[in-house]
C-alpha cells in the first residue's frame, strides 16, 4: 500500500509541472469542443493531433493531453445531446432521450449540469478504481468467453428494446434495422459481401459515427423543418434566473451517478466494453427503478444515469489498455497506435518497466477531472444560449457540421449519401414513433453479437449446448429474459383483468 501510494504521489509532483497542466487544460477544452460537433469524436480529433507526438521528447506529455481529449470528448457529446438532440458521438445517444425533453420543458440549465456533475463524480469513482483494481478488473474480463459476450449482447437487447419504446412490435422493428445496417460488409468468416448492392465503399460496414449522425444530426433537422411552418417554437424559454439544479433535482440526481458510475466502469474495462452498452443498460435501469417520473417528458434521472456511465466507462477502457494492451473503443485504439510509436507495449510489464508514465497518466486523470467541472459549469448558461438561436439557422448548421464530420472521416461522397439515407429513415421514424436507441445498439452490437456466437459455436463443434454449459452465461441469459418481460407483465395484467370484466 505504502509503494502504491508513493508511486501515486510521484505521478502528481510529475503532472502538477507548469507544462503538464497546460497539456491537460489544453486537452479536456479542446476534447469538449470537438464532442460538441457532430461526427468529430475524441477518436478522430486524437487521430488528426497523432503526428504531433513526434514533437514529443517525453511520452508523459502526449498522454496527458489525449486523455484530456478522451475525457473531454466524452463530456463533449452531452451538450448537443440535451440542447439539439444531436449526439457528439454515440456514447451520448442516451443522454439524447429525455434530455432533450427537459431542453424543450426549459429545464437545459438543470439537464447540463447533472450532465456536467454527473460526469465529474462518475469520472472519480471510475479513476479511484482504475487506481485501486485495474489488475484485479482485467483478470476478471480475461475470464469472459464467447459465449458470455453472446448472453451479454442479448441482455443489452432484451433490456433496451423492453424499456425504450411503449410498444414491443416498434422497439423490435427498430432494433431489426439497426441489426442489418450492423450486418452491411464484408463477412469477417466467408469474406462474402453482404448487404452492400453492389457498392465498394459498403465492404467495411457503415461506421456508428455515419449512423448516429443520420439519425439524430440529420433525422432532427428534417423532423424539425417538417414543424416550422406549424409550430415555429416548441422550446420553453429558460428562467434566466432559475438555478442549475434545484434540492429536488440533486436528491433525484445523486442516485443515479453512483448507479451509473456502478455500470460504467465495469463495462468499459471489459474488452469489447466500450461506453454506448452502459450508457442504454444505465437508462433502462434508472427506468425500471423509477418507473412513476415522468418517461419521454425530460426525466432527469434519465440524463444523469447514462452521462455518469459514459464517464466511468472512459476509466474502464483504460483498464485493459494499460494492463492488457487491449483497446476497448476506437479512441483507446488510436492510443494503442500512440504507445507504439513511442515504441512501448501496453500490459503488465508496463507497470514495471514504464512506472513513472502510467502513474502520471493516472493522476493526470484525477487533474482533468477537475478542469473538465471549473470548465462547464460557468459555461451552462453560454451553451444554453443556443437554444435562442433561430430553429432554421439552427438546424441548417447542424446539417452543414454534420456533413463536413462524416465526410472527414473518409473523404467518401457515398458515405455522407448513406447518412442522409439513414437520416430519412430517422424523420420518419420520429414521425411514427418508432424508438430510435434500439437502431444504435442493433449497428454497435449486432456485429459483437455474430462474431462471438460463431466463436462459441466452432468451438464447441456447432454443438448449441455451449450456450447453456457456463453458470455465468445461463445467469445472464436469464437476466436478459426477465428483462425482457418484466416491464410488459402491467400491461398484460391489465389486459388480463380486462378480459376477467368481460
Amino acid at each position: 500500500m505504502l509503494v502504491f501510494a508513493a508511486n501515486l504521489l510521484d505521478g502528481f509532483s510529475a503532472v502538477l509541472s507548469p507544462q503538464n497542466l497546460l497539456l491537460a487544460a489544453l486537452g479536456v477544452t479542446l476534447g469538449t469542443l470537438v464532442g460538441v460537433l457532430p461526427g468529430i469524436g475524441p477518436a478522430l480529433t486524437i487521430a488528426l493531433l497523432l503526428p504531433i507526438t513526434f514533437n514529443f521528447n517525453d511520452p508523459v506529455g502526449a498522454f496527458i493531453l489525449f486523455a484530456g481529449i478522451y475525457a473531454g470528448g466524452m463530456y463533449g457529446g452531452s451538450t448537443t445531446s440535451i440542447l439539439l438532440n444531436t449526439p457528439g458521438e454515440s456514447a451520448s445517444v442516451a443522454t439524447a432521450i429525455e434530455g432533450f425533453e427537459m431542453a424543450k420543458r426549459g429545464r437545459g440549465r438543470a439537464a447540463l449540469a447533472t450532465a456536467a456533475i454527473g460526469s465529474f463524480v462518475a469520472g472519480t469513482i471510475g479513476i479511484l478504481a482504475l487506481t485501486l483494481i485495474a489488475e484485479p478488473v482485467a483478470s476478471l474480463a480475461v475470464k469472459f468467453r464467447a459465449e458470455d459476450y453472446f448472453a451479454l449482447t442479448l441482455l443489452a437487447f432484451a433490456s433496451v428494446t423492453a424499456l425504450t419504446s411503449s410498444s414491443l412490435v416498434r422497439g423490435f422493428v427498430s432494433l431489426s434495422v439497426g441489426l442489418l445496417i450492423g450486418f452491411v460488409g464484408i463477412d469477417q468468416l466467408t469474406g462474402q459481401s453482404r448487404l452492400t448492392f453492389g457498392v465498394d465503399q459498403l465492404g467495411n460496414g457503415v461506421d456508428i459515427v455515419i449512423v448516429a449522425v443520420g439519425l439524430f444530426a440529420v433525422g432532427e433537422a428534417l423532423h424539425m423543418a417538417s414543424k416550422l411552418r406549424s409550430r415555429p417554437d416548441e422550446l420553453v424559454p429558460e428562467d434566466p434566473g432559475g438555478r442549475w439544479l434545484s434540492k429536488k433535482d440533486w436528491r433525484r440526481s445523486w442516485k443515479p451517478w453512483l448507479r451509473g458510475a456502478g455500470i460504467g466502469f465495469p463495462f468499459g474495462a471489459l474488452p469489447a466494453g466500450g461506453a454506448e452498452v452502459p450508457t442504454f443498460l444505465s437508462y433502462a435501469t434508472e427506468k425500471k427503478l423509477n418507473p412513476d417520473k415522468e418517461w419521454g417528458e425530460g426525466a432527469i434521472e434519465g440524463v444523469a444515469g447514462p452521462e455518469a456511465a459514459n464517464n466511468a466507462s472512459f476509466s474502464g477502457t483504460l483498464v485493459p489498455l494499460l494492463t492488457l494492451g487491449i483497446p476497448t473503443s476506437a479512441t483507446a485504439a488510436i492510443m494503442l497506435a500512440a504507445f507504439q510509436i513511442f515504441d512501448l507495449q501496453p500490459g503488465p510489464e508496463l507497470f514495471e518497466k514504464e512506472s513513472e508514465l502510467v502513474w502520471t497518466l493516472i493522476a493526470s486523470l484525477y487533474i482533468g477531472n477537475i478542469m473538465l467541472l471549473a470548465l462547464n459549469l460557468p459555461l451552462i448558461s453560454l451553451w444554453v444560449k443556443v437554444l435562442k438561436i433561430p430553429r432554421a439557422l439552427l438546424y441548417s448548421g447542424i446539417l452543414v457540421f454534420g456533413t463536413l464530420g462524416v465526410y472527414s472521416l473518409s473523404g467518401s461522397v457515398t458515405e455522407v449519401l448513406v447518412m442522409y439515407a439513414i437520416g430519412v429513415m430517422g424523420f420518419f421514424m420520429r414521425r411514427y414513433d418508432f424508438p430510435i436507441a434500439p437502431v444504435i445498439l442493433g449497428v454497435i452490437l449486432g456485429p459483437l453479437m455474430e462474431t462471438q456466437a460463431r466463436r462459441a459455436l466452432t468451438a464447441s463443434g456447432d454443438d448449441f449446448s455451449v450456450f447453456f454449459s457456463r453458470p455465468l452465461t445461463v445467469i445472464l441469459l436469464i437476466i436478459a429474459v426477465a428483462a425482457f418481460i418484466v416491464p410488459h407483465l402491467p400491461a398484460l395484467k391489465k389486459r388480463l383483468a380486462f378480459g376477467e370484466d368481460d
